[in-house]
């Protein structure tokens, strides 16, 4: 409880430290770290979709591009002041289809120039640290055929089936392995085969996984051999931005079990058994 509420504390420092940064900072927030940071946001958290932003910009390495996709033409054409001082700071911002949690990714598998390149999701509601982009960049270089995370899940089976999410236990190691979910909240490195594997697959999850950005992605790189690497033994969750968790995907597909329902909808036997043969603890 107490560490809960340091955290709870911490956060509300860095909102206000972010904030005032945002008003009067100049400094530019991309860089030279060969790789790019995607991101989205929607509806009202757009207002405050510039604190993580912010964190991402004041980190100890900086990606070579940040881009930020918006799915609603009135949002770009009355960007927030903090949003406008952003992209004269090197943000990108650029309209796309509405996608769902996909739009995070999907839109950047074709960004022109990025040819090589990893791409680094991020999420609107959190505030990274400052070794965030730096730790997964330096797992990824160290084993550039892997996804690389900083909180993952180990998908668990029951026999031949797969158990409930909810009973799926958090990683505790930095090896890689298939069974291994990465959760997009506190960001995730994809390396270049798998966005070619995903640019191959389309939309496809439109049809399957409309609103379950993890699990198509852990399902694609299930059936491309990919596996996932959790960067430290411990998953990391990092700070919420403070009031922005009365909106969110992660109500339904976690609290009201439809996660479950995604998984059931992709995953087949074959899957499952990949899974169970890789040494997927049994529940």
């Amino acid at each position: 409880m107490v560490r809960k509420r340091a955290k709870r504390l911490w956060s509300h420092v860095l909102f206000a430290w972010y904030r005032a940064r945002n008003r009067f900072s100049r400094a530019i927030l991309t860089g030279t770290a060969p790789t790019v940071v995607s991101l989205t946001t929607f509806g009202t958290r757009a207002e405050v979709a510039y604190v993580a932003i912010e964190s991402i910009g004041a980190g100890r390495v900086r990606p070579r591009r940040l881009v930020l996709w918006l799915d609603d033409p009135r949002i770009v054409e009355n960007l927030p002041s903090s949003l406008r001082r952003l992209e004269r700071r090197g943000l990108e911002i650029r309209l796309t289809d509405n996608l769902g949690p996909h739009t995070k990714y999907y839109p950047s598998l074709t960004l022109e120039g990025t040819d090589g390149l990893p791409l680094v999701t991020a999420d609107d509601d959190i505030l990274y640290p400052r070794r965030w982009l730096a730790d997964l960049l330096a797992a990824s270089q160290a084993h550039p055929a892997e996804i690389c995370c900083h909180r993952a899940f180990v998908v668990a089976t029951r026999g031949a089936d797969l158990a409930p999410y909810s009973t799926w236990p958090n990683c505790r190691t930095t090896q890689a392995r298939p069974m291994n979910f990465a959760t997009g909240v506190s960001g995730v490195l994809y390396p270049p085969a798998m966005l070619a594997a995903l640019r191959g697959r389309g939309t496809a999850f439109m049809a399957t996984t409309p609103k379950a950005d993890d699990v198509w992605l852990h399902w694609v790189a299930l059936r491309e051999g990919i596996p996932v690497r959790q960067v430290r033994p411990k998953p990391r969750h990092f700070p919420f931005i403070p009031g922005t968790q009365e909106v969110g995907l992660v109500n339904q597909n976690v609290g009201e079990g439809a996660n479950d329902r995604w998984i059931a909808a992709v995953y087949d036997e074959t899957d499952v058994a990949r899974l169970v043969a890789a040494g997927a603890p049994e529940r």
